[in-house]
């Protein structure tokens, strides 16, 4: 396990406008108890693997294990081009809907009154809260086939 810890004292370099006013090294002085508080205090520490890097590393495999595994490989090429292409298509789709006038304050305001039934109707009050849960734990298993 690698620490590091630092103590950075405040940029030296302010910009005001479009000037830009720099103090050197050696014009310095020495800093006040104020000062000595407005610095700010960065601790870095390494350990083993993260699972941030784990987990990518074990999509990596399991798309390796897919690819190796599978007969029909141009199928499987032809599906990832015409995600590709379901993707590309889909963000034209939503940019031209958002160019016409009156269909994103439409799709904004159905956004907000939806969004405050949503919290009227499960996060305000702890009933609530609890059968939200319940209906999610539910939706998960039905997924998961649990």
């Amino acid at each position: 396990m690698a620490s590091i810890h630092a103590n950075l004292p405040s940029p030296p370099l302010l910009v005001h406008g479009k000037r830009i006013l720099s103090r050197t090294l050696q014009k310095l002085p020495l800093p006040t108890i104020k000062e000595r508080q407005n610095r700010v205090a960065v601790v870095a520490r390494a350990t083993g693997e993260s699972s941030e890097s784990s987990t990518s590393l074990s999509i990596v495999k399991s798309v390796k294990n897919i690819w190796d595994d599978s007969e029909d490989r141009p199928a499987l090429v032809g599906l990832g081009f015409a995600a590709l292409v379901a993707v590309w298509a889909s963000a034209n789709v939503i940019t031209a809907v958002d160019k016409l006038p009156v269909i994103p304050s439409t799709l904004e305001f159905i956004g907000i009154v939806y969004s405050s039934w949503f919290i009227y109707r499960y996060l305000l009050l702890k009933p609530n809260r609890e059968e939200l849960f319940q209906i999610i734990n539910k939706s998960v298993e039905d997924i998961l086939g649990q």
